[in-house]
Parts: C-alpha cells; structure tokens; sequence
C-alpha cells in the first residue's frame, strides 16, 4: 500500500492511524503466526471492542479463556500508544520476568514490521526486555518485586496473566500512585481460584464497586470455535481445567457446585445419628463430648421471616469429622440458649456466629451470658481477633460476617476441603443440600425452593478452621514454648535448700507433679 501512496496520502493515513488503533492495527500492522510466518493482524470483532475499551476507559480488567490473542492485541494497542503519543511510559508485570518480557517483545516485533514510513519514530534504546523510542515513549519488563515500579510516573501498566502473580494486592498498593496523574491499567488473566487480587478487582468491577471496567472473553468469543472444537479440546481436561481455562468460572464448573466424585465420597461418609435430641429432636449427635479433644462451633442464624433455618455445626478440630448438627426454626433467644449450652458442653469451643441482621441479637444475647470464647474479627478486613483484644478495639465485632466478598472465599474453602477429603460430613442433611447447591449466574446457591443453611455454616467452620484456629494454634505453641523456657530455667535451681523457691510448700504442692506446678503458677500466660 505504501508504494501506491503520494506524500499527502501518507501524512493523512497517518493522522487517522493516529486517531484509531483499530484502523492502524488492522491496515498497517503484522504478527507472526506459528503456521503462517508473518501476516497481516487481522483482528476479530472481539479484540477490536477491547481497543475501544483501551481507549474509553483508564482501568481494565479482562477475565478471559486462553488462546484468544488477548496479549498480542494489548501489544498492538501499546504499539500504538507509543508511537503516535510522546513521552509514553509503559511498564509491562507478569508472572514472571520472562512472561514479561515475552510480551515486551510482541510489542518490539509489530514495532519493527510497520512499513517504514509510518513509523514517525524509531528504536533509539534497544534492550533485550525494554526499549525506547525516539519521541521518548518507552517500555519495559519488570519483575515481582516489592518495588517494581514505585518510583516511575507510569502512562500505561500490564499486568499479564494477573490471577497468577505472587502477592499482587501488596504490589497494587505500591503500583497505584504511579498512576495518579491520568495512567491506564490493562490487567488480563484466566481466573487461578478466589480471593486474590485478580478475583477480587473482577468482583468489584460487576457491582461498580471500584475504577475497573470489566470485560469476560469465554472461549466461544472467537468466531473459529465451534462445539466440535470444544470438545476435542475438553476431551482430556478435567471440570476445573474447563472451568478456569475455557469458561472463565473462578471456581468449578458444573451445575453443582461440589462434583460428581466428591458427591459419591461424601455420600459413603453418611451414617444415622447416636442420638436425636433437643426439644425439636433436630440436634444430631454422632459422638459425645472427649475432653481430650478440641471443638468448634459454627452457626447460621435465619432471617427470621420463616423461609429458612438456623443451623449450628459442632467440628471434631482433631480429626475434622462433623459430630453434631442442628437444623431448626427455633426463636432467637432459644437459639442462643442453645448455642451457649451446647459450647460450654462441649469444652467452651470457639462458637462462631454469622452476624447478619438477626445474628446480631444471639450475639447480643451469648455476650450476656458471659460466653468465654466468642469468634471476634475487625470490620472490612474480615480479620480474626481474640475476645480479651476484641473488648479493647472499636474496629472488633462479635461474628462473622458473610458479604459478597467473603462468601465466594469460604465456599471456594468448603469445596477445597471436600475435594481434598479433609472434612468428614456424616449428615444426610447437609449433603442433600449439596445436592442442590449450584451455579446459577455465576454465584453458588441453592436451587430454587432448596436452602443452603448448612452448607453456608459448614462453610465457615472451614474457612474459620484455615484462618483463626491456625493462627491461634500457632500462637498457642509460642506461649507453650515460652512456659517450656521458663520451666528449663527453673530445673537448675537447687531446690534441697531450706527456704529456697521450690522447696516443699505444703502437702497439696507435693503430690503435684513438676509440670502441673509450672502450670499451676504461670497458667495467666496462656489463658
């Protein structure tokens, strides 16, 4: 075309090149083609909307499948904006340097096929991963670092398979003032699970909730796939693969949210409770109280409108076995009498309550009965905290709370520990509500006329047992490790000395043995 063009020609094709990436990347553009060699960018409906987008909006999130050539039109779009804009700095992250560096070079090759003519600025700084052009825009790969790219003014940030970069809501902390005076983001990824950056951003892009338009390329966005292609590609993935890889589902696939297998698993687990008791015989109990073990107890308070039921699991933390269950429509304060009962039955276990409207009234009612060992977290950031802490902070709340945010994250949880077989459900009840917990419009919930009450608190019990109960454990063991140091200190000391510390104190503190009278006079430090 470039011999067919006249000075004036040229100049104007310029100016519209410059105008719309579209019509630059489709004219004048080429890429390598594995099969092909070099061809002309073709681009696909799809990938000239998401140029639009570049350009319509600051901040984008892509969910998409693979293989779609999302990187290849964002190398484009940075081709682009650096050549017809001056002054551009464009920093380019992924999951690692030479994924970066990868798309680095995309951007590098379409840059070096343009026709010579319309390339009104040329490579002046040529490096392997980073390059600048003569008009001063310029590009480079970074790492992951806790530092990539603070000090820069950055004009467009990439964030290249977003769902799989290490730590990315502590380096978006770092990242986001560099945007501050007018810079874009592209992030693009296939989904990796829940509760990461990625997921997180996408999440808040559907409700608005942040600066991010969103855009979801399943794989039948292009237009040379059909169901023959699906299923010669599907045919050795399992559900998960499809659902991440081809789907765009964050978590799995399938009209149920836990699978077929794990169905079959937890379906052999079910057994008929020892006793059915409590003034509705609803409380299921599969074993008695072992003072040898620790427990957990998980509730789900109904709205109250008589739809649905409140709910309470007991959790064997030893063995993560399900030894108590109850499903009912008792009134609030019965059921916080229940609860308090029931927890200090079984060993004053963490009692977990999730506080939803009517939530906040059983935990109103268990603080006045004085219950020793509420679950507390501090508000937005959904953080466990210790009862004793929690009196003391303003930002601490009784319960749990189950928001938009945090309910794909303890469901993701619940699904993780069926699929992993850690936790042992013996309840017919709970899983034919499995049965009908499923998919609908992206969000996991009970079909139509079904409830989900169990399986909403047998999600937190797993979420609470990964989070709160570890770090406690964890915490637990440096307090027993500080009593052991103190112990070791003591067993120096010559105690046959009249008068010494440790010397026989009276009858009672005899028949102790050494480890009960260490506990006995440092037990303030664990408790």
């Amino acid at each position: 075309m470039s011999f067919q063009l006249d000075k004036n020609q040229k100049v104007k094709e310029i100016l519209k090149c410059g105008k719309d990436p579209v019509y630059f990347l489709k004219t004048y553009a080429r890429i390598s083609h594995p099969l092909k060699g070099l061809i002309l960018f073709d681009t696909y409906d799809f990938q000239d909307e998401l140029l639009k987008d570049f350009n319509d909006y600051r901040f984008n999130v892509i969910l998409k499948a693979r293989q779609l050539g999302i990187s290849t039109i964002t190398a484009g779009y940075i081709v682009w904006l650096m050549l017809f804009h001056r002054d551009k700095s464009i920093l380019v992250m992924a999951t690692k340097f030479a994924v970066a560096g990868n798309l680095v070079k995309k951007v590098k090759n379409i840059m070096r096929n343009l026709p010579d003519w319309i390339k009104i600025a040329e490579i002046s700084v040529d490096n392997r991963t980073s390059f600048e052009l003569s008009n001063g825009s310029s590009i480079k790969a970074a790492s992951t670092s806790g530092d990539a790219g603070r000090s820069e003014a950055l004009s467009l940030l990439v964030l290249d398979e977003a769902a799989h970069i290490e730590g990315l809501e502590e380096l978006w902390t770092g990242l986001y003032p560099t945007l501050s005076t007018g810079g874009r983001c592209i992030a693009l990824s296939t989904p990796n699970g829940v509760g990461n950056w990625f997921h997180k951003t996408c999440v808040d892009a559907e409700t608005q909730s942040n600066n991010f338009h969103i855009t979801t390329l399943a794989w039948d966005v292009h237009p040379d796939r059909d169901d023959q292609w699906y299923k010669k590609e599907t045919k050795n993935m399992s559900k998960r693969q499809i659902a991440q890889e081809l789907e765009c589902n964050f978590n799995t696939s399938g009209e149920t949210v836990i699978d077929s297998d794990c169905m079959e698993w937890l379906l052999q687990n079910v057994k008929e409770p020892k006793y059915r008791t409590g003034f509705d015989r609803n409380f299921w109990i599969w074993e008695e109280f072992d003072p040898s073990c620790n427990y957990l107890l998980v509730a789900d308070v109904a709205r109250g409108d008589g739809a649905d039921y409140s709910t309470y699991h007991i959790v064997k933390l030893e063995t993560l076995e399900i030894i108590g269950e109850y499903q009912g429509k008792a009134t609030l304060d019965m059921f916080a009498n229940m609860l308090n009962q029931v927890g200090r039955e079984y060993g004053d276990a963490m009692l977990v309550v999730e506080n939803n409207n009517v939530g906040y009234t059983v935990l109103d009612k268990l603080l006045e009965y004085g219950y020793p060992n509420l679950y507390h977290s501090v508000k937005s950031t959904h953080e466990y905290i210790e009862q004793h802490q929690a009196e003391l902070r303003n930002s601490a709340i009784a319960g749990f709370s189950t928001t938009m945010k945090t309910r794909p994250l303890i469901v993701a949880k619940l699904e993780e520990f069926i699929r992993n077989k850690l936790i042992t459900v013996y309840s017919s009840r709970t899983v034919n509500e499995m049965k009908t917990f499923i998919w609908r419009n992206g969000k996991p919930q009970a079909m139509k006329g079904y409830h989900d009450d169990l399986i909403m608190a047998l999600a937190i019990a797993c979420w609470v047992r990964d989070t709160a109960i570890q770090s406690s454990s964890r915490d637990l063991n440096y307090q027993k490790a500080f009593l052991g140091a103190i112990y070791t200190a003591k067993t120096t000391m010559n105690t046959q000395i009249k008068g010494q510390q440790g010397y026989k104190r009276n009858d009672l503190f005899d028949k102790m043995s050494e480890a009960e009278k260490m506990y006995k006079q440092y037990k303030w430090i664990i408790k």
